[in-house]
């Protein structure tokens, strides 16, 4: 199933299949608890194993880790977080030796950035850069990646001092939304969250909250956009 919407100049449109829709935006909306989210994600995990096959099928389950990973780490559970980035890692590494693919550098990508917030900065300072580099090898196979280019830019915005570059990050956020990419709702959602962070992190107030209401139209009742950044104006 394919869905198509806009916001303003920005359009988006997944290309997930209805059960991983159903896990992420479960994952962005926040309403329900880890518990909760976890039948979602175990469904998701058997339509994937049934369904698909080879390199397709591992990046399916890496991106059910990642997503019930992020819930993890969302609700404090570092270490069940830990656990399913770890393992969706493996089974995006795994599908890279059946078939180099998008999705499958993505992934390793999405995981390792969100094991360097959780291990050690030993881990982060071994890994870091491979961040970005998987990132890269994804936006060559998929030079419209709105995903992909979304990480690289995120290095600028939330890396901390003397790291990070707020206005490199944000320059990069705003060329994703030029509309050369390809978007799902969630990277949308990621870039606009992004540039609102960007903008606090400048004292900016007034335009982080432009962004802080374009991603609240996505997600209404994400606790991260609706409470933690919204607190900051």
């Amino acid at each position: 199933m394919v869905t198509l919407n806009s916001f303003a100049a920005e359009t988006y449109q997944d290309r997930l299949a209805p059960w991983l829709l159903r896990l992420r935006d479960a994952v962005y909306e926040q309403v329900l608890g880890a518990n909760a989210v976890y039948p979602l994600y175990t469904a998701a995990k058997a339509r994937a194993e049934a369904e698909l096959s080879g390199a397709e099928r591992l990046n399916a389950l890496s991106l059910c880790e990642y997503y019930m990973g992020r819930t993890y780490q969302y609700y404090k559970q570092d270490k069940n977080a830990l656990a399913c980035y770890e393992e969706g890692n493996t089974l995006a590494e795994n599908s890279l030796k059946t078939k180099e693919t998008y999705d499958g550098w993505l992934m390793r990508s999405n995981h390792i950035a969100q094991m360097c917030t959780l291990k050690s900065t030993a881990y982060a300072m071994a890994h870091g850069l491979d961040v970005g580099k998987y990132a890269g090898n994804a936006l060559k196979l998929n030079r419209r990646s709105a995903a992909a280019q979304h990480i690289i830019g995120s290095r600028w915005v939330y890396a901390p001092a003397p790291f990070h570059d707020t206005n490199k990050g944000i320059s990069i956020m705003k060329e994703i939304l030029s509309g050369n990419y390809e978007m799902q709702k969630s990277d949308l959602f990621d870039v606009y969250s992004a540039l609102a962070y960007a903008y606090l992190r400048n004292k900016n107030k007034a335009e982080a909250q432009i962004w802080i209401d374009k991603a609240l139209k996505l997600y209404p009742t994400n606790k991260y956009i609706g409470q933690e950044l919204k607190s900051q104006l």
